[in-house]
């Protein structure tokens, strides 16, 4: 018997300044995979990724994770979620920050040390934070995502400001974590990183384009190049709509 999803959601309606961000989603996110959510800025990617987390007010429909309704309180040990800004202490350093983590949760010193090593910051566990570059803080971030026994990790944009090999570091952790049992939903508006997705949620202001995998998208675009892949979607998507 299949495994039921890790999310689902059924009419989910989000409301701001007047009209609808998320006017109209229905999604299924499988357990125990990575799940890429991808679309330009703007495009309603963090919007879903709070009210997956049910820290979104939200105007209609549902939205269950883990078979319990979205910020329910026995969500808080089993869902992690990793903004685009972070929540740091920048005058700590980034030890002490991921140790400060560690205590609340219950891990130890070492642990935390091994997390800021999984997300190649060891050698600047020592510097505060406030010293560190863009992408630097949001590995700090990541790294406290990891301390706990979570089930589903949620990231917002992980790899923006990375160059190119420790995005693929990144990328090989999050395989790892997938084939340890966990569940990924990863945001990127970087349309390459779909081929490190097993499915790809394809999001254009705020609808959900299509749901499929990289080899499936170039199938039904025919063409390889993922970018423009998703440029003919929306000139389908466009002329449908006219």
């Amino acid at each position: 018997m299949d495994a039921p999803p890790a999310i689902s959601i059924r009419g989910l309606r989000v409301d701001r300044g007047g009209r609808s961000v998320l006017p109209d989603i229905d999604l299924d996110v499988a357990a125990g995979s990575v799940t890429g959510l991808i679309g330009p800025s703007g495009s309603g990617k963090s919007t879903l990724m709070r009210a997956i987390v049910g820290v979104q007010i939200v105007a209609g429909g549902s939205v269950q994770v883990l078979g319990e309704p979205a910020g329910a309180a026995p969500l808080r040990r089993r869902v992690a979620y990793v903004t685009q800004s972070g929540s740091l202490y920048e005058d700590l350093s980034a030890a002490e920050n991921v140790g400060y983590l560690a205590r609340i949760l219950g891990q130890s010193t070492e642990e935390a040390r091994r997390a800021l090593d999984l997300v190649g910051l060891s050698a600047e566990a020592d510097r505060p934070v406030g010293r560190l570059s863009d992408g630097q803080r949001h590995r700090v971030s990541l790294a406290g995502a990891l301390l706990g026994e979570f089930e589903l990790l949620v990231l917002d944009e992980p790899t923006v400001g990375l160059d190119p090999l420790l995005r693929r570091e990144l990328w090989e952790l999050f395989d790892r974590l997938r084939d340890a049992g966990m569940t990924l939903l990863v945001s990127t508006h970087v349309l390459d990183e779909a081929g490190r997705c097993d499915e790809v949620v394809l999001l254009r202001e705020g609808c959900v384009l299509a749901t499929t995998t990289a080899a499936g998208l170039r199938r039904r675009t025919g063409t390889d190049d993922l970018d423009e892949a998703f440029v003919r979607l929306i000139e389908r998507a466009d002329a449908e709509r006219e």
